[in-house]
């Protein structure tokens, strides 16, 4: 089964793989490289959790007036 890339390195997944696999628009999948080489296509599993982002436990808004080198400080875990 074939199908071409297009400039912006996008394929479009076969109706009959997207079936056997149970895609759905919108479903995140993940490329997984094999020992011997061989690239495999599969679903993310229902319920598993990505790494949180490096930034994530600063989300949400400031209520606390700081200068820009006291947030610089904190976000590379140094003190003022």
């Amino acid at each position: 089964m074939a199908t071409n890339m297009t400039s912006k390195g996008q394929v479009t997944v076969p109706k009959s793989v997207r079936d056997y696999l149970g895609l759905k628009p919108g479903v995140a999948v993940t490329f997984e490289r094999q020992p011997g080489g061989e690239i495999v296509l599969r679903p993310v599993k229902r319920g598993a959790k990505s790494r949180p982002s490096v930034f994530a436990k600063f989300r949400g808004s400031a209520t606390i007036k700081m200068t820009t080198d006291e947030i610089m400080a904190l976000t590379r875990d140094q003190d003022e």
